[in-house]
């Protein structure tokens, strides 16, 4: 290991970092982080502080689920590697697939299709999506519906349906076919409605009116996450997924949910699907599938797409990647789902959900830099920051960063993007955890 001076010396310098620029890193070192146990993390100076974004979005179980380092340790020791490939499979893997269809049975979602990670297992749904038109005879269902303001990944079918232009710019042209529909987000819209479920009704109109000018059998799927996560942690009200959900089904278009971020409990239920009462015709999982100890994902698949592929001799997937299955990413998996079941972990996700939610709406009531608090789901909650309330302009950048910078030094990692302030710590965060969060948030905009 190198020493501290050296790994100081070289930050940001040998390595280009995911979503900032290169020079950025030069100019504003990350963090290092050297250390984590429970819900805090330690740099390379000796600071510790709570994690309060999880990783990303990840680290649900906490930095210390011995069951899942005691998996990864026995199947390393065991079969570290084999293929999924034709002709040869694992055990951990077949295991791992039972284990989930159980768990997603409610959701009614019953095949796994595993990946490396959640761009993946978007990439494999859109990709799956278009196979599934073309054996039911149907080939030019060729497109992509999706929410503004939503995140599915990097990948360019991902970044194609994304609705947040930061992801999309810089890469164009993506794929064609690929439409966007306003998200029901309250407080910015097209439509000035401050009313959820009167916005949630006018975006569900939206969408019927693009589905009628696209004409609906041109159309494979609609992707959604059920609660959109990067884009500022924005809920929509609960008549809107059943809605989305009876709309494809009434059009013959598949309806996939990116639940990424909110399977296996960060929402306070077990799968976003469930929390709105919906069954998509594929789920896409990944980050808390290994509670981020391994990377590995896996797309769930509903009864509409095995009664298609299966029993079908010309249903051949054309499509998978080295480590789909990794027998060492699927027993950590198992590990970590026993564990989440185990724990119970959606009764605590709520409970300090509230306690946040609640929290950031009272420093609200103090600092005028807060334009809007969004959560109340689970573990998820973000701040939107503005420089005037009442046009709600955003903050610019050097304030944002600079609550986060002095969040972090009074106690508590959260993340900036744009002018959100987003927090999506572990789901066995304790209740002192939750406050002294809060307690450094207050301090960030104190200094503001």
């Amino acid at each position: 290991m190198k020493d501290s001076n050296f790994l100081k010396e070289h930050n940001g310098r040998l390595m280009w970092h995911p979503m900032t620029s290169p020079q950025d890193s030069l100019d504003q070192p990350p963090t290092i982080i050297t250390e984590a146990d429970g819900v805090s993390i330690t740099d390379i100076d000796g600071h510790r502080v709570v994690d309060g974004v999880g990783g990303l979005w990840n680290v649900n179980l906490g930095y210390s689920c011995q069951p899942v380092k005691d998996a990864i340790a026995a199947q390393l020791d065991r079969l570290p590697y084999y293929s999924t490939f034709r002709g040869t499979s694992n055990d951990a893997a077949i295991e791992l697939s039972y284990e989930l269809g159980e768990f997603f049975a409610a959701d009614g979602l019953h095949r796994a299709f595993f990946t490396s990670g959640g761009s993946d297992s978007v990439e494999t749904s859109l990709r799956l999506a278009r196979q599934y038109h073309k054996l039911r005879g149907e080939a030019g269902r060729t497109k992509f519906l999706s929410l503004k303001k939503g995140y599915h990944g990097t990948h360019i079918g991902g970044a194609s349906v994304n609705g947040n232009a930061n992801f999309r710019n810089a890469y164009e042209p993506l794929l064609p076919g690929c439409f966007h529909i306003p998200a029901p987000y309250t407080y910015r819209n097209p439509f000035n409605e401050s009313d959820p479920e009167r916005l949630a009704q006018l975006c569900i109109q939206a969408l019927e009116d693009e589905i009628a000018f696209q004409g609906a059998n041109t159309i494979a799927a609609m992707i959604m996450e059920p609660i959109l996560g990067a884009g500022g942690v924005i809920p929509p009200h609960p008549s809107f997924a059943p809605a989305v959900q009876e709309i494809c089904n009434r059009n013959g278009i598949l309806l996939i949910t990116d639940e990424v971020i909110t399977a296996y409990g960060r929402t306070g239920a077990w799968s976003g699907a469930r929390l709105w009462g919906v069954n998509p015709d594929m789920m896409a999982t990944a980050k808390a599938i290994t509670n981020g100890y391994f990377p590995f994902g896996a797309v769930m698949l509903g009864e509409r797409m095995i009664e298609v592929f299966e029993g079908n001799p010309s249903a051949k997937i054309g499509h998978g990647y080295t480590y789909s299955g990794h027998p060492v990413g699927a027993a950590a998996a198992l590990a970590c789902l026993a564990e989440t079941k185990r724990l119970n972990v959606i009764d605590n996700a709520a409970a300090r959900g509230t306690q946040l939610f609640e929290g950031c709406k009272a420093l609200m009531e103090k600092y005028d830099i807060i334009g809007d608090v969004r959560g109340g789901y689970g573990l998820m909650t973000a701040i939107e920051m503005v420089s005037d309330r009442a046009t709600k302009q955003p903050i610019d950048g050097a304030t944002a960063t600079k609550v986060q910078d002095v969040a972090y030094q009074s106690g508590a990692m959260v993340r900036v993007s744009g002018p959100n302030l987003i927090m999506s710590p572990p789901l066995v965060l304790s209740e002192a955890d939750a406050a002294t969060i809060l307690t450094a948030l207050e301090a960030g905009f104190a200094a503001t």
